[in-house]
């Protein structure tokens, strides 16, 4: 299934500077091993070492964040947006 990737500044030097790339899977964690898979490097930033989300990156399937829902086991249906948005701490 297709779906649309919305990447933030700080991960587009894996993509080439696109803000926005296409990605396939019927799940979240299919679309982050083919995202991997076509801009390598990419998924170690969005996963840690032992493949969950890393702390301080949500994910957001459509409006749901998927630490509410069903982790990457939540299911991207054709043609939603997926937004991978880093935590963001300062003062």
């Amino acid at each position: 299934m297709s779906v649309s990737v919305r990447i933030p500044t700080i991960l587009r030097t894996y993509t080439g500077g696109a803000a926005e790339v296409s990605g396939e899977g019927g799940t979240l964690r299919e679309v982050l091993q083919k995202l991997d898979a076509d801009y390598p490097g990419i998924g170690a930033r969005i996963l840690d070492e032992t493949g969950k989300i890393r702390r301080f990156v949500n994910v957001y399937v459509g409006e749901e964040d998927v630490r509410f829902v069903e982790g990457l086991d939540t299911p991207t249906p054709e043609g939603v947006q997926i937004s991978v948005i880093p935590a963001v701490a300062g003062g």
